[in-house]
């Protein structure tokens, strides 16, 4: 008797958010603002509205799932390099914003759109609006980055400041998101000389300097003074 299982069409399904986030961005970027309704934009796709409801419960969802999905994205690729574990947390953190670019660069259209909307706004609320639940992903990651770094020594864990490190490298990828948006050098040459200046700039001022030193320094004299 031939097993029920055999029998079961193993063929997926694509994915109906899938189809719902290409179609919502297709649209933003045909008629330059959001569908009138749900009930609208699921009757231009041939579905039912309540289809929609099963995986977002407004369009700011789908903007923050395809926002989440670039990072996803970022992840997935730095991580299924071999080589990537052997690197300093200054070279991971180089290597994200790399291949973070090149996942936007096959989205600009979107990605400008995006930004460009909310600097219409306030440019302050993308730290709350479609970036919230890539800004819990980016925290989370630099976070383990900062951890890693303090324990090879890479960073310093400063009184007050050494807390605040991942809101800086926060106000970091906004840099970079805003001037690769306004990059029209070729290749966007430019946005890689930024990547490489800011990381450099920002792991100068979380290791260990000469500061350090002359504070170790001037306590080593003032405890052996007691």
């Amino acid at each position: 008797m031939e097993n029920s299982a055999e029998k079961t069409n193993t063929k997926s399904t694509p994915d109906k958010s899938v189809k719902i986030r290409e179609a919502y961005i297709d649209y933003l970027l045909e008629h330059g603002a959001a569908p009138a309704s749900v009930y609208h934009f699921m009757k231009i796709l041939k579905m039912k509205e309540g289809v929609f409801y099963e995986y977002y419960n407004s369009f700011s969802a789908i903007e923050k799932d395809i926002w989440k999905g670039y990072f996803d994205k970022t992840l997935s690729r730095i991580q299924s390099d071999s080589v990537y574990n052997e690197y300093t947390v200054r070279e991971k953190l180089l290597a994200f914003y790399y291949t973070w670019i090149e996942v936007l660069r096959d989205n600009r259209s979107y990605v400008t759109y995006s930004v460009n909307g909310a600097k219409r706004q306030n440019l302050r609320r993308m730290n709350m609006d479609f970036l919230s639940s890539f800004k819990t992903s980016f925290l989370d990651y630099v976070n383990d980055l900062i951890a890693e770094g303090k324990e090879t020594e890479e960073i310093v864990d400063r009184p007050i400041v050494g807390s605040r490190y991942d809101d800086g490298l926060w106000q970091q990828l906004l840099f970079v998101l805003k001037f690769w948006v306004n990059d029209d050098s070729k290749g966007f040459e430019r946005t890689d000389a930024a990547i490489e200046k800011a990381v450099n700039l920002s792991f100068d001022l979380m290791s260990r300097s000469a500061l350090d030193a002359a504070f170790d320094f001037a306590r080593f004299l003032y405890q052996g003074r007691k």
